[in-house]
């Protein structure tokens, strides 16, 4: 493939997707109901103007025996939201498919209150629920369902669909051992079902359809599970009946493989999606799927020979207009997704929708309030002050900049990026959002001013000159709630990356220290601040009062796996227990449910429990004349400690709040102006 660009038009089935860039279906929790809702139209949208060859759009199921989670579409409740997505990505070039699938043991009884479908008696290794043994005719309902939502999407104005035998599919537990037990036709050639569904979809819907299969090749499962080497006999056989293949990774034990966060490296499929091309000779286009995110790896995967197409659906996420800008050239740089996984991986009890930490707006193109930042130009002239340089005040200033607004930022720190950099010592990927935040602010002529201290007399002078003022002021640490003897050391979770990150991690604690994290959040940094000090050969516990290491990291997808490199490393798990004192014998732990107290010895205690809000300045500001409360605008930190996401978020609001101010001022002096959505 070398010569051939990943902006390069491609021929599935007699039609053209002007790129080889492919959008993968996923949970978005968009829905009404359980059709494609206008949200979805407007989401699918915005990435097909951004450039996308070939869009999928979520997975709808093909039988009412399915309900995987709340808002999962249905293949006959999808007609008119399908057509709709045709028609607004119809300008664009863009092939959409349908994606159509079948959960089976791996759905929920919760919605559906159905018994589950599947090949054998096999209970799902996440659920723990038993499912029933499908009969023939279950089989042939399935069958004719994946037939009657094909049409149906034709029908639609659709250029396709996609079969989903992926990870959490129904077909894949027909074709793996472990989860096919069956002595009949279906138990001897595990093949066959998804044979007999392809054979029917494409009688259906001709040869001028494009059909494509999302086909797991490796369930890392090697003792029953399917393997490279069996994908490989599977796809030669079903290559004639397809115009696409979607090579993907994992099984019922390695779900996490599929879409895995920054711990799995970038392209963790490429040399399997090489060994599936290679065998397939060039009798059908392959599709590399597993977290590229860069441009350049995706063309690298194009110029090496691995595919023919690059799945990037998390980066088209994180910028919708990913393709474009690789087209252009053009000197603004595509926003980098981190592969947290901690707003696009939407499949859990709280139904939130799809977003990105980096683009709030991922998700939210029909919200009123959210403008479209680069196509309007309504703060053109006005000057804005934010204080705090971090990734609050970072994207708040960089929305103002691309509205025409005039932006100083001012920070006490000696580096800009706030607490990313920091958070990057642990999750390195972060770093590149703060790097690219930096970058376009410098792009767009935003004034930087770092080591120096904003004082109330400052912003009430900035205030007075007609300017506005957003405080972006950032966090401090708190007061632990336990008791700690004279001479002790404990330092907060947030000093110790800090120092990590300017490479002074050596100056906090000799190499031999024995250290114990004290995790009350149970999220991310706990546990990031753990894997470092292991990295960095200390003997390390983590103490939590849950029953496992790290519970909010359940939302992203990386709660087992995190639990499973913890205990590789050697790290000692203190569970159900609270921190009570550190005295100089070692840290005191209690336990939740016996309150049972145990000493566990440490030279070192690092704290990381919430951060609390560095609002000083504003109260001193609101504190001597309260009408400044409407005047102050905040953000980030300052406001609550946030996530990554909440505060640019934040930030991006609070940019529309002082634009939405100096319009209201505007239109009262008789200039009109219009936001553009």
């Amino acid at each position: 493939m070398a010569g051939t660009a990943i902006t390069d038009p491609v021929v599935l089935a007699g039609r053209t997707a002007p790129s080889r860039v492919l959008f993968g279906p996923h949970e978005t929790n968009l829905g009404q109901g359980r059709g494609i809702s206008g949200r979805h139209v407007a989401y699918y949208a915005r990435r097909s103007a951004g450039g996308v060859g070939v869009l999928v759009t979520e997975t709808a199921s093909v039988h009412d025996s399915d309900w995987p989670y709340e808002r999962a579409p249905l293949a006959e409740d999808c007609a008119t939201g399908w057509a709709a997505v045709a028609a607004a990505c119809q300008d664009h070039g863009t092939l959409v498919l349908a994606g159509l699938g079948h959960t089976g043991a791996q759905g929920s009884t919760a919605f559906s209150q159905q018994a589950l479908w599947a090949p054998s008696r096999v209970a799902d290794a996440a659920s723990r629920e038993m499912p029933v043994a499908m009969e023939q005719p279950d089989i042939e309902l399935l069958v004719a369902g994946f037939v009657s939502g094909a049409q149906l999407a034709v029908d639609s104005g659709l250029a396709g669909v996609e079969i989903d035998a992926g990870v959490g599919a129904l077909l894949r537990q027909f074709h793996s051992g472990l989860t096919n037990l069956r002595e009949d036709a279906y138990g001897q050639d595990r093949l066959m079902l998804t044979r007999e569904i392809l054979s029917a979809v494409r009688h259906e819907v001709g040869q001028d359809v494009v059909l494509s299969l999302r086909l797991s090749c490796d369930e890392l499962a090697p003792w029953a599970g399917v393997t490279p080497e069996m994908a490989v006999e599977q796809v030669r056989a079903v290559a004639p009946l397809l115009d696409l293949l979607v090579v993907v990774q994992g099984g019922p034990f390695t779900a996490s493989a599929y879409r895995p966060d920054a711990h799995a490296p970038a392209g963790h499929t490429i040399e399997l999606c090489r060994q599936i091309r290679e065998a397939l000779d060039g009798a059908l286009p392959v599709v590399l799927q597993g977290g590229v995110v860069k441009p350049e790896m995706a063309q690298s995967a194009l110029d090496d020979g691995v595919a023919d197409l690059v799945e990037m659906t998390r980066a088209l996420i994180a910028d919708a207009d990913l393709v474009a800008k690789v087209r252009a050239g053009a000197a603004v740089t595509v926003r980098p997704c981190v592969r947290c996984n901690q707003t696009c991986r939407v499949r859990d009890n709280r139904n939130p929708v799809v977003a990105c930490i980096g683009d709030p707006r991922s998700g939210h193109e029909t919200v009123d309030v959210d403008v479209d930042v680069t196509t309007s130009h309504e703060g053109h002239g006005h000057r804005v002050l934010v204080v705090g340089a971090g990734p609050a005040g970072l994207e708040c200033a960089r929305v103002l900049a691309t509205l025409g607004a005039s932006v100083r930022v001012v920070d006490a720190a000696d580096r800009e990026g706030g607490m990313l950099p920091v958070v990057a010592a642990g999750r390195q990927t972060f770093g590149d959002l703060s790097d690219w935040l930096v970058s376009e602010c410098d792009r767009l002529g935003v004034s930087v001013t770092l080591g120096s201290r904003v004082s109330p007399d400052d912003i009430r002078a900035t205030l007075s000159s007609g300017q506005s003022v957003v405080l972006a002021t950032g966090s401090r640490g708190s007061s632990p709630r336990y008791t700690t003897d004279p001479g002790v050391t404990v330092i907060s979770a947030t000093d110790l990356l800090r120092a990590a990150s300017l490479g002074t991690l050596s100056d906090l604690m000799d190499p031999a220290s024995r250290v114990l994290v004290h995790d009350p959040v149970g999220g991310p940094v706990g546990v990031a601040v753990v894997e470092l000090l292991a990295r960095h050969g200390h003997q390390v516990s983590i103490v939590t009062q849950d029953q496992i290491v790290g519970t909010g990291l359940s939302l992203s997808g990386d709660l087992a796996d995190a639990n499973s490199r913890l205990q590789q490393a050697g790290v000692v798990r203190v569970l159900s227990c609270v921190l009570r004192g550190v005295t100089v014998e070692g840290a005191v732990v209690e336990h939740r449910w016996t309150s049972e107290k145990r000493v566990i010895p440490t030279d070192l205690v690092v704290d990381a429990g919430h951060r609390l809000a560095e609002s000083q300045l504003y109260d001193t500001l609101v504190g001597a004349d309260a009408s400044l409360r409407d005047e102050l605008v905040r953000a980030g930190d300052c406001v609550a400690p946030r996530t990554v996401h909440e505060a640019i978020l934040e930030g991006r609001r609070a940019a529309l709040t002082i634009l939405s101010r100096t319009a209201r001022s505007r239109s009262r002096t008789g200039v009109r102006l219009e936001v553009a959505r």
